[in-house]
């Protein structure tokens, strides 16, 4: 279990965090636009983008809480959080975190399968071993490993998603602004936006172990308010390319590989296919981290040594083997539409809620000690 570290860079304090929520949130249907199809698009070009925005402003706010109240209780792994904010309620969390990976992971599980299918063929159970691999070995590593990647494929990931806008714009220019100046009902927006935001900003509390190199209270609540916009920057580049193909690419399991077939361009196809499969391995990691250090918190109670690189890649292996077999069952576009709305309810109550009444009034106290009390196991 990571304890916090001295002195931290201002990337460590400022953008780590929000590069590790967009890193936790991406995954297997933002990657591809599946998700941006489903909860956005459907709302029009302009509703969408309203709801975009709006999701990344919910995100700012209860980042920013969840950030300073962490810090405020000295929580740095989900379970020491919840054990602060709910006391004997925390379980109610730890079941709602368990099924949001099982369904996280299968949904990144699909997606790795379909994207070795689309882009050369390969049977889909390759590109998902591919993906398991790449998260055990990185969770295996510890905290240091999950951030290294959390930094590197975030540069790769802005980079890729602003090249893929500017080559939508240079190609299919027209049809963006004509699918902009389309009249299409706006309805729906702001419920889409709070459906997107409720069920992602779970990593908010995925990504505590990072916040061990924040130095102040201040520190958190920037951090915090950062991490929305730095979220959902990307989705935003993708979703105004999406708009050239409207309504359509709704029905696409895939919009990113229907995009990149459009752009016929070989080279940048196999650059953008791996980018995702980057994005959903650093998503994985962050999702198996957060179980890992939740475990780590108590191996380091019980018997006062940190979880070992075996151990943690162990568990890797038991939660992965358990998803991919939910992926293979249902399918990506079923797990999208009706898991995630489940988790956004599921959220709201068990995290949302708690946060914004509980916790914020303990922040405005803010009493001069850390709330201290006994962690479950």
């Amino acid at each position: 279990m990571s304890g916090a570290v001295a002195g931290s860079s201002w990337f460590q304090r400022f953008l780590l965090p929000g590069f590790a929520l967009k890193a936790v949130i991406i995954g297997g249907g933002y990657a591809t636009g599946r998700e941006l199809a489903e909860y956005f698009l459907t709302s029009g070009p302009w509703g969408g983008l309203f709801g975009m925005v709006f999701a990344a402003l919910l995100w700012s706010l209860i980042a920013a809480v969840t950030f300073a109240y962490a810090r405020l209780v000295q929580a740095y792994d989900y379970r020491a959080f919840f054990a602060a904010l709910l006391g004997p309620g925390w379980i109610a969390f730890e079941a709602a975190y368990v099924i949001f990976v099982v369904l996280i992971l299968a949904v990144f599980g699909a997606t790795a399968g379909a994207i070795g299918q689309a882009l050369i063929g390969l049977p889909e159970y390759v590109g998902t071993l591919l993906l398991a691999i790449g998260i055990i070995v990185t969770t295996a590593l510890g905290t240091g490993a999950v951030e290294r990647v959390f930094k590197y494929v975030s540069l790769l990931l802005y980079a890729v998603y602003v090249l893929f806008l500017l080559l939508g714009l240079w190609t299919f220019g027209d049809r963006i602004a004509a699918g902009f100046s389309t009249t299409v009902p706006t309805t729906g927006w702001m419920l889409g936006g709070a459906t997107y935001a409720s069920y992602n900003i779970v990593g908010a509390v995925v990504i505590l172990p990072v916040l061990r190199h924040l130095t102040s209270q201040r520190d958190a609540v920037v951090a915090g308010l950062i991490a929305g916009p730095l979220t959902m920057l990307p989705a935003i580049l993708f979703f105004i390319f999406m708009v050239a193909f409207y309504p359509g690419i709704g029905a696409e399991t895939l919009p990113s590989d229907f995009l990149l077939r459009q752009l016929d361009i070989p080279a940048f196809h196999w650059v953008f296919q791996l980018m995702i499969f980057c994005a959903l391995l650093e998503s994985g990691a962050g999702a198996v981290h957060a179980i890992n250090e939740r475990i780590a918190g108590v191996v380091q109670a019980r018997r006062g040594h940190d979880l070992g690189p075996g151990a943690r890649a162990l568990i890797g292996v038991l939660l992965l083997t358990l998803c991919m077999a939910v992926a293979n069952r249902i399918g990506l576009i079923d797990l999208i539409a009706s898991g995630y709305r489940f988790l956004a309810w599921l959220f709201l109550i068990v995290f949302v809620a708690p946060l914004l009444t509980i916790g914020l009034a303990r922040l405005l106290r803010r009493p001069s000690t850390p709330l201290a009390g006994e962690l479950p196991s």
